[in-house]
């Protein structure tokens, strides 16, 4: 497999695991000043922001993060199929 195929991959795995950090994050009282937490929170808020401006918390309930995450899986596989006509 290419180099290409392995970043895509990667790249996912990587943002999926900082989104997943930050709702676990979310759940426990912390340090928002932590050098580990903002550098969660500065990976995953360009991700995160315009999809909250789209689809507001329902009931406190912040979907964000769950529609993010399939984002990533859809644009990984779309990626993946592309780069694999190309080869």
């Amino acid at each position: 497999m290419s180099i290409l195929y392995y970043f895509i991959t990667f790249l996912a795995r990587i943002l999926d695991l900082a989104i997943l950090a930050r709702i676990v994050l979310s759940w426990i009282p912390i340090n928002r000043s932590n050098a580990v937490v903002i550098l969660i929170y500065e990976i995953t808020e360009p991700i995160l922001a315009p999809i909250r401006r789209l689809i507001p918390p329902l009931g406190g309930l912040d979907l964000s993060p769950m529609i993010a995450i399939i984002l990533i899986q859809v644009a990984e596989r779309v990626l993946l199929a592309l780069l694999g006509r190309m080869v």
